[in-house]
């Protein structure tokens, strides 16, 4: 039997490289590459396009959109991981723990919108407690989030580790401060929210690594909720899941926590937790994972692995199993 063909479309950026990279041992997938120097080449991306049985596309939105219309015939599936298309009608949303149903829709679709980084984290946080109806639809929420600046494309890494004409000063960069970041649809459409929220995210001088903070007033829910109301929710939710683990209650007064944000780099993994404070009302819900694992390219071999029916134990190893 003829082994998939996969051709990842911009396979030299930050996102396709790692894509390449958890593919390259892989002895049941036969991987499509084009010639460096041919890479702008429009035919050749094309006849590549229409070759393969699952395009992953790894472009700026623009381009992403292009390359769609590149396909000649039904039987290329698509998996973008640019934002071109996560809202979009006709794409199936790629996370795959979003709700029961959710892998066989991506199995059974041929244009998969891989998610965003921080939505990947927001969304897992978010979704459960509405649809369990701890949290109103219509609550006011925030969202503040940083990041390793791998995901920030070339300039950004240029200047972060101080090479090239971008070089910039500092450790940490606050952006997005005009309220209107493009992962807001996603994160609004996809955690089931009827107001977009307020999204903040930073840059930090580390490679990659990601923590989403949500903080929340328990006194202002129109329903009495405790953090550990919250925290059942999300387990029962994510009960099973292969590649987000619920972490225990933390309450104030147990001990101090403290968080690394790179604590699962190189991994699918996303972690949960909620942190509580009973005396004042208040909890801070937080995912951390890898931006560019569950964040981006693991998440994309993830998807890649449902769409073409090679769900195996080919991922990565939990730190520490």
């Amino acid at each position: 039997m003829a082994k998939p063909k996969v051709f990842i479309d911009g396979e030299a950026g930050t996102t396709g490289l790692q894509i390449r990279a958890r593919l390259k041992n892989r002895t049941d997938l036969e991987l499509l590459s084009i010639d460096p120097a041919r890479r702008k080449d429009e035919a050749e991306r094309k006849r590549l396009l229409n070759e393969a049985d699952v395009a992953i596309l790894c472009l700026h939105d623009e381009l992403s959109k292009a390359a769609v219309t590149m396909l000649e015939n039904p039987h290329t599936r698509v998996l973008d991981a640019s934002s071109a298309h996560r809202v979009a009608e006709g794409w199936v949303y790629g996370f795959p723990e979003l709700t029961p149903e959710q892998p066989q829709r991506i199995r059974e679709a041929r244009f998969v919108a891989n998610p965003g980084c921080y939505p990947t984290g927001v969304i897992a946080l978010l979704r459960p407690l509405v649809d369990a109806g701890l949290l109103p639809p219509t609550f006011p929420i925030s969202v503040h989030a940083i990041s390793g600046y791998s995901g920030g494309g070339r300039q950004l890494i240029e200047a972060m580790e101080g090479r090239g004409e971008h070089r910039l000063a500092g450790d940490y960069r606050a952006y997005g401060l005009e309220l209107a970041h493009k992962h807001i649809p996603e994160m609004t459409l996809y955690a089931r929210l009827e107001r977009p929220p307020i999204f903040t995210p930073a840059v930090a001088r580390f490679r990659q690594g990601m923590l989403d903070f949500i903080p929340l007033h328990l006194w202002a829910l129109p329903k009495k909720t405790t953090g550990a109301e919250l925290h059942e929710a999300l387990a029962e939710r994510y009960a099973g899941q292969r590649f987000i683990r619920v972490m225990p209650l933390e309450t104030y007064g147990a001990h101090h926590p403290v968080l690394d944000p790179q604590a699962l780099n190189g991994t699918n993994l996303l972690e949960l937790f909620v942190f509580e404070n009973p005396k004042q009302e208040q909890a801070l819900l937080v995912a951390r994972f890898d931006n560019l694992g569950k964040g981006a390219s693991g998440a994309a071999v993830q998807n890649l692995d449902i769409m073409l029916g090679l769900e195996g134990p080919h991922t990565y190893e939990y730190p520490g199993d």
